[in-house]
């Protein structure tokens, strides 16, 4: 690994950090400094108009999806310059949550799979933060296995009927366009009788019903869709190729997700240094420091690991399936730091005021949002399948569908 710049990188940081200090919303900063996982607000002021406003400026000055092509409303970037905007980013980067889904997932499938015209079309407005994109895959049934989708698409002159549900979509309720996967032939192999669409989210027919989480927020989606028309042309890769179009979308996930996913570690130490308990600070403890010093040295594995990508980045090289790990340790990690700073706070955790609840309740946000973290983009079951048999080269688990025509597969309910 090597972690300096090369000169051009170095010239490269230097613009974006000038950039950046000249045309960020700075009167943001200490909010989204503060903000934690699950907790990203802004007192005064809209955070989805603020998120909209920075992208749209990022945009006009070429530093928007600095990666995609300029045609598409991105910069033509190296992947390595994309990684060090996004450090100098810092916090302003936390205005990006509502467009990692659509920049980081839906915008590579269609620029793999899309007609040209479409490509021109939509990817532009979704790179200028215009428009926000949501992806439909998982359902009731087909949660991590993506390939047991029910949602059926049926062939009717040049256009297909969608029938079926999705579920946990994540910013459905304000997204414009969505990517769907669906399935057009039960009587194949599940992961052969697939094929994907994009789709306008506001098409008769499509529904969208928030889900309320346990830290009051609503983020997830369950999502219907009623006899909903979607044009051919608007279909992604081949009939039946659904699955290897998503494979597209779902490394992109590894990809974005892994690499984005807080650990709450810095919020623990910055907590624990400020602590007073009966016998001292916090820090000075025996107990604490041992805690800290497991949880600083997990934080720094999962730092390294994802140097690695960054060097094949600058390398030009595309990075392995590390980014499984950086995920599977965070998201244990942030519900263990989470639960711990409840500990220690004790009955000074309970948020009993409007004066205290930003300062003391970070760490209940952040335990009430971090099973979903386990789970979204692949459950921790599924990424040490995917270390297991990516990384370290293990057998793979044993399929015993894998070859089953889906209309086949006993389930208990399948109608």
């Amino acid at each position: 690994m090597n972690f300096d710049d090369t000169p051009q990188e170095a010239e490269f940081r230097a613009t974006a950090r000038v950039w950046i200090g000249a045309n960020a919303p700075k009167q943001y900063e200490e909010e989204l400094r503060k903000s934690s996982l699950g907790r990203t607000q802004l007192k005064n002021a809209n955070i989805l108009e603020v998120a909209k406003a920075w992208q749209k400026k990022k945009a006009d000055a070429g530093w928007a999806c600095l990666h995609w092509p300029k045609d598409y409303g991105g910069r033509g970037a190296s992947p390595i310059e994309r990684v060090i905007w996004q450090q100098e980013e810092g916090p302003f980067g936390k205005l990006s949550g509502m467009f990692i889904i659509g920049h980081g997932m839906c915008g590579p499938t269609m620029m793999a799979f899309a007609r040209e015209e479409h490509k021109r079309n939509y990817l532009p407005p979704l790179a200028s933060g215009e428009k926000v994109w949501c992806q439909l895959f998982s359902e009731p049934a087909g949660g991590s296995d993506v390939a047991g989708l029910r949602t059926r698409a049926e062939k009717d002159g040049d256009d297909w009927l969608i029938n079926g549900q999705k579920i946990w979509t994540s910013g459905a309720h304000y997204s414009d366009y969505g990517i769907l996967l669906t399935r057009t032939d039960p009587t194949v192999p599940k992961h052969k009788g697939l094929t994907m669409f994009f789709l306008d989210m506001k098409s008769p027919g499509v529904e969208v019903r928030p889900i309320k989480q346990a830290s009051g927020a609503s983020d997830f989606n369950e999502v219907y869709f009623t006899n909903v028309r979607i044009p051919d042309h608007q279909r992604l890769g081949e009939v039946g190729d659904g699955w290897n179009v998503s494979l597209t979308t779902l490394m992109n996930e590894r990809m974005s997700i892994g690499a984005g996913v807080s650990t709450g570690f810095p919020e623990l130490f910055e907590y624990c240094a400020g602590l007073m308990l009966d016998d001292g600070p916090a820090i000075e403890d025996r107990a604490v420091r041992s805690k800290l010093a497991n949880w600083a040295v997990k934080a720094s594995g999962r730092r390294y690991t994802s140097m690695r990508a960054i060097s094949a980045l600058s390398k030009g090289e595309r990075p392995g399936p590390e980014n499984s790990i950086g995920k599977l340790v965070a998201g244990s990690m942030i519900q263990d730091v989470a639960a711990y700073a409840l500990d220690l706070q004790g009955a000074s955790g309970v948020v009993s005021s409007p004066e205290n609840a930003e300062a003391a309740g970070r760490f209940q946000a952040m335990l009430l949002r971090a099973p979903g973290t386990r789970v979204e983009g692949g459950t921790d079951e599924i990424m040490r399948n995917i270390i297991a048999e990516r990384v370290l080269g293990l057998p793979g688990d044993i399929r015993v569908d894998k070859d089953v025509p889906f209309n086949k597969i006993p389930t208990k309910g399948r109608g």
